[in-house]
């Protein structure tokens, strides 16, 4: 894309209304605009960066087994009527009445709709187990949203919803969950630690919440220092296995992690001092196992072995999309701006022209633009006929990894200047090395 005819607003001035940095970036750099309280227009590049998050959600739940659909945003009040939930969810439903004057309500969450799917549908115990997920946004009705995209009315959100004949096939899905979190997280460029949380609205006894550390977190959490040691890697885990599944919830979930709600004092006593520790937390997502509760109150059943009917086991599997743009950058930015992991970056190079107009610079800057293209990438060229310092200050904030910039000096020697953004080094390298060198930094990713 060419900067020249790219739709990227940035703003020069701290907008008053951004109280962290997460929200002042996200507006200075053009990502989102404010529409109302807690409900934002995602521009250009903030919806790129969405669509990456949700590529990797979808590639992630896809190598799990798990089938996406779409549901929509407008629920009809008597499924939540049936499970229960109409009138116990409380003010944070918007409820609405169509022009024939049924009741409606706007999306929070898609148990309900997903368990009357599953009834229509599903009738043997031959059919399970079976996992069901969209990316579809939501509304919950804050009553003060704040801190932009963290804690807005109408988000984009994963949510999962898995079916099992018993507690025990319904309990690996909930870890085999878990497994594709932790890998979800890690390819995102973040450390999102699993605590034991509490179960809200949605109910059931076993949920984990995924929390990124950060000062500008919404709860407060307690857990053992030796779980940010941990990360998921490269491990290859089978999902079928449930053996293999379980002893990587073991590993992450052993030691103590819990969000405020569940805080046990006791139990936290018994971490040696050393390791103990207080922060804030930002919740990314959270996974729940709430066994037939809704299946019972829709009469969700299927036919059992025995040829008897028998309520399945259900579980639900929230990421929140739209908000870890947020927690990103809470987790990777500096004074000069946002500071993109590879994984989730909206372009992955930008390319900066030092002296528009030269015809020998022009031509160097559309030969790296081709050829990045060519080789599978995708770069920001920076052809705006403004001064040095306006282009390198746009780069910054927008954070994208890597810069090259190209200038009539270093051409004369036959280079280009390779810059990271997230060391601040650089090194003058041939044109084509720098393509290779990018090319090799996102192999794979």
């Amino acid at each position: 894309m060419r900067m020249s005819r790219y739709f990227l607003p940035v703003l020069k001035e701290t907008p008053r209304e951004a109280q962290i940095v997460s929200h002042r970036l996200m507006l200075q750099a053009g990502l989102i605009k404010q529409a109302s309280a807690g409900i934002y227009s995602w521009l250009p590049m903030g919806y790129k960066v969405l669509e990456r998050l949700s590529r990797i959600v979808h590639e992630e739940q896809a190598r799990a087994g798990h089938l996406a659909m779409l549901m929509p945003t407008i629920q009809s009040a008597d499924l939540w009527r049936e499970s229960g939930r109409y009138d116990a969810y409380g003010d944070e439903m918007l409820r609405i009445k169509d022009r024939g004057g049924r009741e409606m309500l706007f999306t929070p969450t898609a148990e309900e709709l997903v368990t009357d799917i599953f009834r229509s549908h599903v009738s043997s115990y031959k059919d399970l187990p079976l996992t069901l997920y969209q990316i579809q946004w939501k509304f919950r009705d804050e009553t003060r949203p704040r801190f932009g995209v963290m804690r807005g009315r109408e988000f984009l959100m994963k949510d999962g919803y898995n079916f099992d004949l018993t507690a025990e096939d319904a309990l690996h899905s909930y870890n085999r969950h878990l497994v594709t979190y932790l890998r979800t997280y890690e390819r995102m460029g973040l450390q999102a630690i699993p605590m034991r949380a509490d179960s809200g609205p949605i109910g059931g006894e076993d949920t984990h919440e995924f929390l990124v550390l950060a000062e500008t977190g919404e709860s407060e959490v307690f857990y053992d220092s030796e779980i940010t040691d941990l990360t998921f890697g490269d491990r290859d885990i089978d999902f079928d296995d449930k053996a293999a599944c379980a002893a990587v919830l073991a590993e992450f979930t052993s030691r103590y992690a819990r969000t405020d709600e569940t805080h046990d004092e006791a139990v936290f006593a018994e971490v040696p001092e050393a390791r103990r520790r207080t922060a804030r937390g930002i919740e990314v997502g959270q996974i729940f196992y709430f066994g037939t509760k809704y299946s019972d109150a829709m009469g969700a059943t299927v036919q059992g072995p025995d040829g008897k009917p028998t309520a399945v086991h259900m579980g639900s599997h929230g990421i929140g999309v739209s908000r870890l743009l947020g927690a990103i950058i809470e987790a990777h930015h500096d004074g000069k701006g946002i500071i993109w992991p590879e994984g989730v970056t909206p372009f992955h190079a930008g390319i900066v022209n030092l002296r528009q107009g030269d015809a020998e610079t022009d031509a160097a800057c559309e030969d790296l633009y081709a050829q990045l293209r060519k080789a599978g990438l995708d770069p920001l060229y920076d052809d705006r006929d403004e001064r040095a310092g306006a282009k390198f200050g746009t780069m910054d904030l927008i954070g994208l990894p890597w810069r090259i910039t190209v200038g009539p000096r270093g051409l004369k020697s036959g280079v280009v200047e390779l810059t990271s953004r997230r060391t601040g080094e650089s090194v003058e390298v041939s044109p084509a090395d720098a393509v290779a060198r990018l090319v090799a930094v996102y192999d794979g990713i």
